[in-house]
């Protein structure tokens, strides 16, 4: 029995294992299959396990043992390779700009815009709303325009107290571009869409209609389009017309520009 142990079998630090690296399975890493001798790059991943395909085109399933492969001649671990999550794509308002984040809305700045009625200021809040919070700038109704002239001077526009007027049927030879004609303060700027009511601005298509009802001459406008479309109340129809705006892709593009002219004037420096 002499001789059957060479030397201490406890001598030395007999309690050092050899570490085995764990190696991320890249696509087109060239590994080896421990146990069968199959040679390939990693093309993917099947049911947690690793999949090879060989120069000949074969592809076999491997599973993700430890030691299971070799490397460069050499006992590996390969691991799935953790990916770092898609950053979140950047959420826009409602109006196509980038939304801010954790940002509370401005105290309400001098500057003010002016739309004709209730429903342009719903309709503009609805679209524009978030981005006029940030920028602290208040939507105010009017009702009509006929004394615009004198709500202006009674405002007292002026460099740091800005003002924007949005106007319905803002259109050459209206009634409406003789009145807007008398206000020549350079602090303020009136836009305007084309449109009879603010109602017409929003696109057809968003209510699911092909057109706008053509309302003959001499008849409220907004009575005349409920009786075409067969509702009762116009009250009933901007509850409808409303609940289908979402952005402002479902409303015409001279609405668009007016707005965004407004804003930009009332927010930007002198």
């Amino acid at each position: 029995m002499a001789g059957r142990y060479d030397g201490d079998v406890l001598a030395g630090d007999w309690r050092r294992r050899k570490v085995i690296p764990e190696v991320d399975a890249e696509t087109d890493l060239v590994v080896e299959d421990a146990d069968s001798g199959f040679c390939g790059a990693v093309v993917g991943f099947e049911s947690g396990a690793v999949v090879l395909e060989d120069r000949h085109g074969r592809r076999r399933n491997f599973p993700l043992l430890p030691a299971a492969f070799l490397l460069d001649g050499s006992p590996v671990t390969l691991r799935r390779p953790v990916r770092a999550p898609a950053p979140a794509a950047r959420r826009r308002t409602a109006s196509g700009s980038i939304a801010v984040d954790n940002v509370r809305a401005q105290v309400a700045k001098a500057s003010r815009i002016w739309v004709e009625g209730v429903h342009d200021a719903a309709l503009v809040e609805r679209i524009w709303g978030d981005d006029l919070r940030i920028e602290g700038v208040v939507v105010e109704p009017l009702d009509g325009i006929d004394a615009l002239a004198a709500e202006v001077r009674a405002f007292a526009p002026g460099p740091d107290r800005r003002l924007g007027v949005l106007v319905d049927h803002l259109v050459p030879g209206s009634k409406e571009s003789r009145i807007v004609a008398q206000v020549t303060s350079p602090h303020v700027l009136i836009t305007g869409h084309p449109y009879v009511d603010v109602w017409q601005a929003v696109k057809p298509r968003a209510l699911g209609i092909p057109a706008w009802p053509v309302v003959p001459p001499g008849r409220p406008w907004k009575e005349g389009v409920c009786a075409a479309l067969r509702v009762a109340e116009p009250a009933d129809m901007w509850r409808h017309i409303l609940s289908r705006v979402d952005s402002y892709a479902d409303v015409e593009t001279p609405l668009i520009n007016a707005v965004e002219r407004m804003i930009d004037f009332v927010t930007s420096p002198e």
